[in-house]
């Protein structure tokens, strides 16, 4: 199984980039994020006449996320992280695809910081930290996937003191992403990579960071431990950054045994 995520950052103004990427990285999963249309607005024909089956949950103009699985159709478990039935943002999925358990997430970005929204952030991760802890106690092969919007280390951002402030990369958010190593999930590109510095999965479309190579990682696959002992390869298919029309992220993949 080749397994990916993605934050295609309009899944319609950027359908294109999405289905050329499809037809030649031939991925078997791919977790989508930042949607950004309504339920009605998902392109599930286009990607149906690709090959792909898919679940979905939008919202208008910000959030959404999806699953899609190369010709099969995933069976929905979950359209909702639980734990705050007040919170109706689009920011979790998950599905069970050919035996595995496919949770796709786009975390809050949390800025500015301090404030509600790094406040909402910190909460989401631990309501998000508690359910993986379930899901990992099931014992079955399960795999969290997506922009995390945290970075783990000072070595997964380019050098620089610009965001030094930045919700990112705040001592607490880096706490909550070691929760889950600390649960016993293993860090998939980190662990084929663990001596690469530039793994960036992000780069601003501000200041030049594209061309400069400012980059950040963001976007995460985290495997159990019964996927983490198939993880065969991993990798970013980071020319996609500099394509025509891009996302702001690169997608990112591994292939399991």
């Amino acid at each position: 199984m080749k397994l990916a995520t993605f934050n295609i950052n309009n899944i319609n103004s950027r359908l294109e980039n999405l289905l050329a990427w499809l037809a030649t990285a031939k991925p078997d999963v791919v977790c989508l994020q930042e949607l950004k249309s309504r339920d009605t607005q998902f392109p599930l024909t286009r990607l149906a006449n690709a090959g792909y089956g898919a679940v979905w949950k939008g919202e208008p103009t910000w959030n959404g996320v999806a699953i899609l699985a190369k010709g099969a159709e995933p069976v929905l478990t979950r359209d909702a992280l639980p734990g705050d039935n007040a919170d109706r943002q689009s920011r979790y999925i998950e599905a069970a695809v050919d035996g595995v358990v496919v949770a796709c997430l786009y975390a809050p970005n949390g800025n500015p910081q301090p404030g509600p929204k790094f406040d909402y952030k910190l909460a989401w991760h631990e309501r998000f930290a508690a359910h993986a802890e379930q899901l990992l106690d099931t014992g079955l092969p399960v795999v969290l996937a997506g922009d995390f919007n945290i970075v783990p280390e000072p070595r997964d951002i380019y050098a620089t003191r610009s965001y030094d402030d930045n919700a990112l990369v705040q001592p607490q958010s880096r706490a909550a992403f070691a929760t889950l190593i600390e649960q016993g999930w293993t860090d998939a590109v980190r662990k084929v990579f663990p001596n690469e510095e530039k793994l960036y999965t992000f780069w601003d479309y501000r200041r030049n960071r594209w061309p400069r190579d400012a980059g950040l990682r963001l976007d995460h696959i985290l495997l159990s431990k019964k996927l983490a002992r198939k993880l065969k390869a991993a990798g970013i298919d980071r020319e996609l950054r500099g394509g025509d029309n891009p996302s702001d992220h690169a997608p990112v993949w591994v292939e399991l045994g």
